[in-house]
This record gives C-alpha cells, structure tokens and sequence, in this order.
C-alpha cells in the first residue's frame, strides 16, 4: 500500500463506518490475517473443512488464514462472536447445520440471529450421518438396536457432538420414530463423543462416517446404518436408516462460510471465489469427497441465504415435534 493510498484510508477511517469499510476493501486482504472461526472443537468435520479452506485461501489470497476453535451451545458461542465482529472481512465463520438452522428454534434466547447477523459466503458442503454404536453392545443392526432399547433402560441414552447439532436431532428423530424415551447426552464436539462412545460410557450416537472409521476398524465402534436416502460410496454395504426399517428417517448435515453482517460486497464476492474454486481443486475433492464422503456444493451467497430460509423452518418442525430444547 502506498503512502498516499494509506493516508486516503486513514482519512476515510475518520468519517462514518460504512465509508471506513469501503476504503479498507479496496486493499483487501493487505492488513492483517484472517481468523477462520470454527465453533467446534479440533479433529471434527467443520474443524477440517476450515483448516482446508484456510490453507487454500492463505495460498491464493498472500494472506495468513488462522483458525480459531471456539467451541460449545451447538456451535453458538463461536457465532455469537462473530456476528460482533468487526465486518471488515478478517473474520471468517465455519457455520452449520447447527449454528445457522438448528439452533433458531432449539435455543429460546439465542445470542444472535442466523439471517440477520450474517452474510452468506457460500453453502460448502452436504454430509451424511451414521449410526454409530459400541462394539460391545451385543446389536449388528439397526431392528436389534431397536430391541434392546425397548427392553433394557439402561442402554437408553445416546450422546452428541452438541445440542441442537444434526447428531442431537438425529437422535431425538430415532427417539420419535421407534417410540421409545432417550436420554441426551451432549459433548463439545465428535472426538470426546466418540471417545466416550467407543469406552462403552454411552451406548450409541449419530455422527459422520469418516470420523467414526479409525475406532471402526480398531474394533471399538460398530456402525449400524446412514441416514440419506441412499446408500454411500465410502461404505457400500452399509444399509440406509430406511432400509433399515424406518421408512421416514432420512437427513444429513451441511457445512457454510459466513461473514459478520455489513461485510462490504467487494469481498463477500472475492471470498466466495475462491471458495468455490478452492472446492474444485483435487487435493480438497480428494480429501472431503474422497475421503470424507462430503457432497461438494460451491453456491452463491444468494443460494445460502435461499438455502437457510428454507431450512431454518424445517428444523423447527422437527424440534417442536421431537420436544427437544437446548434450555
């Protein structure tokens, strides 16, 4: 940045905010860093679609992307930050199926607003979830799981990655179709769930295949079914929840990039790039689509903030009919 070009910044930061944030888009990113803010904890699926979009965007952009984990309230406590946050373009946000659907109608006093806090930068990815249950359990599918519930009241608990996560609600739709009470069990992310899940702490969970394979293959986790409609690539065999006998349980989680509300246009669209080209590069199909069985979106904000209002009023009819709360 010329000596000019920064006074001409320096003089526009003393006028009002909007004008401030306009001069500072024009040199964006040349600043400062970028935090990408993940609400969940490290090793989680949002944590590595946030490390692998700041790698790519460090790259293109000459920019350091840091990742900020802030964890807990299903995602909340991190968009709460965010939505705070200055809206200059160096705050970035991994929301979810959680923060940005879900938790509308599961939180009666929620600390920000998913529609009006935020700009949608792009809808990244879809993703299914499995039933996930200890090895030692004594059940191979989903009907015996069924049975043993239905039988023995010690085994009716199931935990989460979070309340109001895609897995809770996973959890209280099972809960709500095979007509038997089960216990919640939250945790601040997958890898203290699973771990918990995999000592035999608590029976069962819903959550994402690929971060169930290592306990899979070491003999500590069983997987039982997948909650699309259709079968997935990554394990061929395992039946779907409709296979399985359940024939109205179908849903899967998604992933999104916002940034804090009044963000200047200018870079909403410049991130919005090189997202959705960093999301047609190998290496990331390789290692969300390949190997973590994510279906691959890239859509425009417009599409996201369509996409949102959309699911926002999905998931509370499920909330209202499950009875499940956060409070």
């Amino acid at each position: 940045m010329t000596l000019l070009r920064r006074a001409l910044l320096a003089a526009a930061c003393a006028l009002p905010t909007f004008a401030c944030l306009q001069a500072q888009a024009a040199d964006w990113p040349a600043a400062k860093p970028i935090t990408y803010v993940v609400p969940f904890t490290a090793g989680g699926s949002t944590d590595i679609v946030g490390r692998t979009l700041a790698q790519k965007m460090s790259e293109n952009l000459k920019q350091s992307v840091v990742i900020d984990n802030r964890p807990g309230q299903a995602g909340g406590i991190g968009a709460a930050y965010v939505a705070k946050a200055a809206p200059d373009g160096y705050t970035l946000f991994g929301g979810t199926i959680s923060t940005h659907a879900i938790n509308a109608s599961l939180y009666k006093k929620l600390p920000y607003d998913p529609m009006k806090d935020f700009e949608p930068v792009s809808l990244v990815a879809r993703l299914p979830n499995v039933l996930i249950v200890n090895a030692q359990l004594g059940v191979n599918s989903v009907p015996e799981l069924i049975a043993l519930l239905k039988k023995d009241e010690s085994k009716r608990t199931f935990a989460s990655s979070g309340a109001g996560t895609s897995t809770h609600l996973a959890g209280e739709l099972f809960a709500d179709q095979i007509g038997v009470k089960l216990t919640h069990v939250p945790y601040k992310g997958t890898p203290p769930a699973m771990t918990d899940v995999a000592a035999g702490l608590v029976p069962f969970m819903f959550d994402q295949v690929t971060a169930a394979m290592p306990l899979v293959q070491s003999g500590k986790l069983k997987l039982l079914a997948v909650t699309t409609s259709k079968r997935i690539a990554l394990v061929p065999n395992l039946p779907t929840m409709i296979e399985s006998g359940l024939p109205n349980f179908e849903m899967s989680s998604w992933q999104a990039v916002y940034v804090p509300k009044g963000t200047p246009r200018p870079i909403v669209n410049r991130l919005n790039a090189e997202i959705v080209s960093a999301l047609k590069q190998p290496d990331v199909q390789a290692k969300l689509h390949d190997q973590l069985a994510m279906e691959l979106v890239g859509s425009s904000p417009e599409e996201l903030r369509d996409f949102m209002a959309r699911e926002i009023p999905r998931w509370a009819e499920l909330v209202k009919k499950s009875g499940a709360t956060a409070d």
